[in-house]
């Protein structure tokens, strides 16, 4: 019987490349998006089997969503191998505007409750089996706080912290939590940007990384490698030096900007 792996945010960028390496690599896919649609469309289009794959409409955000996403994979599928949590979202914010408060609210719901919302259904399964692998997807903008990038960067330092606590909960338990912290991804998200995005990596490329890094049982892994350096320096610069660094570095577009 082919193992299961369970993906949320699948309908574009990391989640969908994730789902595509490991399909190849021999994995049932149980795809999780709010636009089930277009993820629908691109199971078809990729020839993907349907005996190998479900997919699944949830709204991260909205934790009665995702566990029951959760509990129709469990019930439809059976008790995944692996469970991603890549769905998030990532806009800027001015603390001054108000309407962004409510933006950095939901960035924490989507980021932060959405990812513990979509570990949560497995845990007790996953702990009585003896074996399972979370995944949480970080990022390198979790290290160090970037200027107009509070709700991201708050909520992806908060990814990695939670994970930390996670793992050591599940230590005993044969369960593996594993944080995968991206650098910059070629991506729908970061094509956007318009700030320079150093060691920008093809998203299939990451992918195959990605799932190297937790087929191995990695812990923590930052990808590109490059960008795990240029984190620990960051981490490293007193912040004076850190700030006069950032200073003038374009800012995220905000919601009214997009």
């Amino acid at each position: 019987m082919a193992p299961l792996v369970f993906i949320t945010g699948a309908s574009s960028g990391i989640g969908q490349a994730l789902a595509w390496r490991f399909y190849q690599a021999g994995y049932d896919l149980a795809l999780v998006a709010r636009r089930s649609e277009a993820t629908l469309e691109w199971v078809q289009v990729q020839g993907i089997s349907a005996a190998r794959c479900r997919v699944y409409n949830a709204d991260v955000a909205d934790s009665s969503s995702i566990v029951a996403a959760g509990q129709q994979c469990i019930n439809q599928q059976g008790l995944p191998a692996v469970v991603i949590a890549n769905a998030g979202i990532s806009i800027g914010m001015d603390t001054a505007v108000r309407s962004d408060l409510d933006v950095m609210a939901n960035t924490f719901a989507t980021n932060n409750v959405g990812l513990a919302a979509t570990f949560h259904p497995f845990i007790e399964g996953m702990s009585r089996r003896g074996s399972g692998t979370l995944v949480g997807i970080g990022s390198v903008a979790g290290i160090r706080g970037l200027p107009g990038h509070g709700a991201y960067c708050a909520s992806k330092a908060a990814v990695i912290a939670y994970c930390e606590c996670l793992r050591g909960e599940l230590r005993s338990s044969g369960v593996r939590v594993v944080t995968i912290c991206p650098g910059y991804i070629d991506t729908p998200l970061t094509r956007r940007n318009r700030y320079s995005m150093p060691f920008l990596m093809p998203v299939d490329k990451f992918a195959q990384q990605a799932m190297s890094a937790i087929v191995a049982g990695a812990t923590y892994c930052v990808i590109p490698w490059q960008m795990g350096i240029v984190a620990k320096l960051l981490r490293m610069l007193p912040n004076a030096l850190f700030d006069k660094a950032l200073a003038g570095r374009p800012r995220k577009h905000r919601v009214d900007e997009t």
